[in-house]
């Protein structure tokens, strides 16, 4: 009877596995957009679009589990207005190759400055990060001041965060899924969850790319590697402090009076900036402020910080 049993749940596995693997080969054809930058012996994919002007480059950091293609529709919506951007996978993430470990602020950051340099986008630049990403962000100006225009951070973690005890607890509960997630994605448990990989709301190719991530093995893997550091990389990032002089734009979503105490931690660079803006947009998740419906927001956001730096010199 429990062979029986033990065979079934076999046969039960294989079936779902089967199916994920089938779902993923029926979507068709796919190649990633972008390029693939060498930066030492690794390559890292950057997905930069819009004409080359007098307004600074804007450089996209993803969030937990985020790749390029979570800035798909932003990047659109900035190519129409003129506004060139770049968006890259992180090491491991994505279609990017893996890089060492630990995969904190420090180590992303690091990449960051090589990926840069070898682009061959001028700066100074307006730096935007979603999610986790406002950690790496701050480090990475922090270290960088030269190359800093301004900031858009969106829903952004900052290191005053992880004063908050619900914060602390809210991340135990990331771990814990983040593990899970790397377990299922190893075995190929994720694959029949791919018509789910987009919750953001994004144009088709972006939408593709997220759906292949978000059933990829290695790229959970990668993501929970980020996430397990995540309280080294706030102290790291903690070491730093922003240039009261750099435009800083904050956009957050979702019930404001609800997510007030997030919300004044997320706000820490808004009120340090002597051109702070703030903006939450109530109709928006954390994900879906990203997306074509609701990311008018952000794109505010960065239009502020283009008026607060005046006109380009010519």
């Amino acid at each position: 009877m429990l062979k029986a049993i033990l065979l079934g749940l076999v046969g039960l596995l294989v079936l779902w596995i089967g199916g994920g693997v089938a779902l993923v080969a029926l979507a068709g054809p796919f190649e990633p957009s972008g390029r693939f930058v060498d930066i030492g012996g690794r390559k890292l994919r950057l997905v930069c679009q819009g004409p080359r002007s007098e307004a600074p480059v804007i450089w996209m950091e993803a969030g937990a589990w985020g790749l390029a293609a979570d800035f798909a529709a932003i990047q659109q919506r900035l190519a129409e207005k003129g506004l060139r951007s770049c968006a890259y996978d992180r090491a491991g993430m994505g279609f990017s190759d893996p890089g060492p470990k630990p995969r904190d602020s420090a180590a992303i950051a690091a990449d960051l400055e090589k990926l840069i340099a070898a682009s061959g986008e001028p700066g100074p630049y307006i730096f935007m990060a979603h999610s986790m990403a406002g950690q790496h962000v701050r480090l990475y100006a922090g270290r960088h001041p030269d190359q800093v225009a301004g900031l858009v951070l969106i829903e952004a973690t900052t290191p005053e965060m992880i004063e908050n005890p619900q914060a602390m607890k809210f991340l135990s509960g990331v771990q814990g899924v983040a593990r899970a997630t790397a377990f299922a994605g190893t075995l190929g448990l994720s694959k029949i969850a791919y018509y789910f990989g987009d919750r953001i709301g994004l144009p088709p190719q972006g939408r593709a790319e997220k759906r292949h991530a978000f059933v990829s093995g290695r790229h959970a893997r990668t993501a929970a590697d980020e996430v397990m550091v995540w309280p080294q990389g706030a102290l790291q990032a903690a070491e730093v402090q922003l240039d009261p002089k750099w435009p800083v734009a904050v956009i957050t979503a979702g019930d404001e009076q609800r997510m007030a105490g997030w919300n004044q931690a997320r706000r820490a660079p808004e009120r340090n900036s002597r051109a702070g803006y703030y903006e939450n947009e109530p109709a928006a998740g954390h994900a879906t402020l990203l997306g074509l419906t609701h990311s008018d927001a952000v794109l505010r956001g960065v239009d502020h910080v283009l008026a607060a730096l005046g006109p380009a010199p010519r």
